[in-house]
């Protein structure tokens, strides 16, 4: 089986969706469970990671709701105001919560290019380990130098990182990208997510042979044992199915064994996510 370890759900307004610009006018929509519970029965996917695409403690209070309600999802990666002095208290209460595996912040999006190295946010990512929460990291590839340092701060602490840290495949750069994120998956603390990659090429345009090289660098400088699979369902449906996306993961994968594979697939995210 598979879990996908990331994908997002939403009731959609174009105001708190204002991200979703012309170029993804396909999912200027609602994505809810059963829409995705119709697409995951075509595939090998069984279980599913649901991560939180709004900055508020409503999102992850829907997100955890939802979760209670649908058997096919077994956690969720929610947001709670991490530089906020009361946190502790905030991670008691949702610690309560078992659907809760981990948080993120969209660092990607802060204007300060030094906010994921600011005192306020690392208090409040000091405090996770206690409540055995999960860190989703969300950054851009240019961003990895400081996020290394990030990290550096946390060496007991579990990290995820998502999308592949975003590196430049519209513009098939794969360096500095490359060299830093060798030296991120130096830290053993940290599990990346296989997700994101076609829409951070052009969606109508790119090809599996453009994606190779960054698939290629993240075997190697994760391993298969700390690689998960994610869709980025419905963001990927502006440059590719869901189907044809776990599809195109797996025929990458298929050359590494079979208990290789097996980790990949699921055994990761369900030790990391505690699924």
């Amino acid at each position: 089986m598979i879990i996908d370890t990331h994908h997002h759900l939403w009731n959609y307004n174009p105001v708190e969706f204002d991200w979703i610009d012309d170029e993804m006018a396909a999912i200027r929509r609602s994505f809810l469970p059963g829409n995705l519970q119709e697409i995951i029965k075509t595939t090998e996917v069984e279980a599913v990671v649901s991560v939180q695409a709004r900055q508020t403690i409503a999102e992850t209070e829907w997100l955890l709701k939802l979760a209670g309600e649908y058997n096919f999802m077994k956690g969720v990666v929610g947001w709670l105001p991490l530089q906020n002095v009361n946190i502790e208290d905030l991670l008691e209460k949702y610690s309560e919560n078992k659907w809760l595996k981990a948080v993120r912040h969209v660092v990607q999006g802060e204007p300060d290019p030094g906010f994921i190295l600011r005192k306020d946010f690392n208090l409040g990512i000091s405090k996770l380990k206690k409540f055995d929460l999960v860190y989703d990291i969300l950054i851009f590839e240019h961003q990895l130098p400081n996020t290394i340092k990030f990290v550096d701060l946390h060496p007991n602490q579990l990290f995820v990182l998502d999308h592949i840290a975003k590196p430049k495949i519209k513009l098939n750069e794969i360096q500095p990208w490359a060299k830093n994120i060798k030296e991120l998956a130096k830290r053993e603390n940290v599990t990346c997510k296989i997700s994101g990659m076609v829409t951070e090429a052009d969606y109508k345009t790119w090809t599996e042979e453009q994606l190779k090289p960054y698939f290629d660098t993240v075997i190697e400088a994760f391993t298969p044992g700390r690689l998960m699979i994610g869709s980025d369902w419905p963001v990927c449906c502006v440059a590719i199915e869901y189907k044809k996306w776990m599809e195109l993961v797996l025929n990458r994968l298929s050359s590494l064994s079979e208990d290789e594979q097996h980790k990949i697939k699921y055994q990761n995210a369900a030790g990391v996510y505690k699924i």
